[in-house]
């Protein structure tokens, strides 16, 4: 007979990719991953392969929430140097709150796999390009309806954006003031005017 899994496999993927996530890759042992799912080494290598797979398929899963969740994020703010303005603050408070200064899970995996594990630079290389297009295709929605006045190039502006939104959560895991990542966002973001 076929054995019945007696978990959630989404909850247990979500579980891993918070572990990957606070940890990193390399410091994260099988057993520290049996220890923190709650199931068997069978269980994990059954449903999940090994390591590496789980951790591949946990950032995945990190990267389809975020792209996700900032499309309905667009979706719901129309005004875009609004919306940009609170992305941008909830970005600062979720770092400042982030009390295992976790970062991004997308950062860290670059900082910490990238060059060495040449599999994961097409995946990091897609996330970047994702999240440029999508806020791309926002600014040009704020162009289109008059919302942004400014002649900088949008595909620039979109990678510029990109670059602070990583950056706040690289500096915010030193030290996070919110003064001033605030204030060189409000700088950053009048070249939307």
């Amino acid at each position: 007979m076929p054995r019945v899994k007696l978990f959630d496999e989404q909850e247990v993927l979500t579980k891993a990719m918070n572990l990957f996530w606070k940890q990193g890759y390399s410091a994260t042992s099988v057993q520290d991953l049996v220890s923190h799912l709650g199931i068997n080494r069978a269980s994990l290598y059954d449903t999940f392969g090994d390591k590496e797979q789980l951790f591949k398929k946990s950032f995945a899963l990190y990267r389809k929430s975020n792209i996700e969740g900032l499309i309905q994020f667009f979706k719901t703010h129309p005004d875009v140097k609004h919306g940009f303005s609170e992305l941008f603050d909830i970005a600062i408070q979720e770092s400042i709150l982030d009390k295992e200064t976790k970062g991004c899970f997308v950062v860290n995996t670059t900082t910490e796999l990238i060059p060495n594990d040449k599999s994961l630079i097409k995946v990091i290389e897609d996330n970047k390009r994702d999240f440029e297009n999508l806020f791309y295709e926002y600014l040009q929605k704020g162009k289109d309806k008059g919302q942004l006045k400014t002649n900088h190039d949008l595909r620039s502006l979109a990678s510029l954006l990109f670059i602070l939104y990583n950056g706040i959560k690289v500096v915010s895991k030193i030290n996070p003031q919110k003064e001033e990542l605030k204030s060189s966002i409000d700088l950053a973001l009048t070249l939307l005017c």
